[in-house]
């Protein structure tokens, strides 16, 4: 099967169909939008010469870093799936980059040219949807249906797709619990916590970005009582000085935070598991390769 094919088949699978509101703009909330087969996150990244060669080996990642790229051509694979963006920038523009000679981004192309790998992301049709029989519409968000999947939380899910997702846990869960889960599960260095170790769990969101503003989720962590934040992203201003606050007035809030891409990680990691039914294709080996965490962490014993 062409690589290309392999597109085409992933495409085809997942729902195509997206509310404006998760990704654009806030004044066209509810309103569904057909995704294309390319849109501007969904697209080759590179490699478009050798779309017509025949697919060796899929591996699926969030981003496709240096070392994913060795993994890769070790594992006889010339098909990446990402998530994310390649070159550190919306949209993966590089001409900026040739223009002043990066040298990282040179040697990143190098191997890349080196291996014939293809590189695909999947954005904006992997969380419009892919077949989930738990959803009541048959559809789920596929990035955090598959974070879901992987952290055995599931029956703790209150909506299948949009943002923010809502989990009750059960009885006796704390902040504690969760990131020692999260830790261990998604084989992480560790997390960040704002709040009290301890705080009871039983309402949890994942918000979308948390990257300054935060009314809006501020004020729906006051009206719908929500315990816990499970932020993608976290700064010191606004949300994280409102859970700070809160904390401190003896409020039931905390902040368990992972970060962006080790979150959205565990849907590409559960990709895995689904992708030979999406390409209709049990022959071409699928791997995942996890990009690991962003950071270590150095604590005072």
């Amino acid at each position: 099967m062409k690589i290309a094919q392999v597109i085409d088949h992933l495409i085809q699978y997942e729902r195509g169909e997206i509310e404006v509101k998760k990704f654009g703009s806030q004044k066209e909330a509810g309103k569904l939008i057909k995704l294309g087969h390319d849109t501007d996150r969904d697209k080759i990244l590179y490699g478009q010469s050798h779309l017509d060669d025949q697919c060796t080996g899929i591996v699926t990642t969030c981003w496709p870093s240096v070392e994913v790229i060795r993994k890769t051509h070790q594992y006889g694979a010339n098909l990446i799936i990402c998530h994310e963006a390649m070159f550190w920038n919306h949209g993966d523009h590089t001409t900026w980059l040739k223009e002043n000679h990066n040298e990282t981004f040179a040697e990143k192309k190098r191997l890349l040219d080196q291996y014939k790998i293809v590189v695909r992301r999947d954005h904006d049709h992997l969380h419009s949807g892919i077949p989930a029989s738990e959803s009541p519409d048959g559809w789920a968000d596929g990035i955090f249906y598959g974070y879901a999947q992987e952290l055995g939380w599931t029956k703790y899910m209150q909506n299948f797709s949009g943002i923010p997702l809502y989990f009750d846990f059960p009885a006796g869960t704390t902040a504690r619990n969760i990131a020692q889960h999260l830790i261990a599960k998604l084989h992480l260095n560790g997390c960040r916590i704002e709040g009290d170790l301890d705080t009871p769990v039983r309402k949890a969101i994942i918000p979308l970005h948390n990257l300054g503003d935060a009314n809006e989720i501020i004020n729906l962590i006051n009206q719908e009582k929500i315990d816990c934040v499970l932020t993608m992203e976290m700064i010191d201003f606004t949300l994280a000085e409102y859970i700070r606050d809160s904390n401190m007035l003896g409020l039931n809030k905390a902040i368990v935070q992972i970060g962006h891409f080790n979150t959205e990680e565990a849907g590409m990691h559960y990709m895995q598991k689904w992708l030979p039914e999406a390409i209709k294709n049990t022959e071409i080996p699928v791997n995942f390769i996890q990009s690991g965490d962003m950071y270590h962490f150095i604590a005072e014993s």
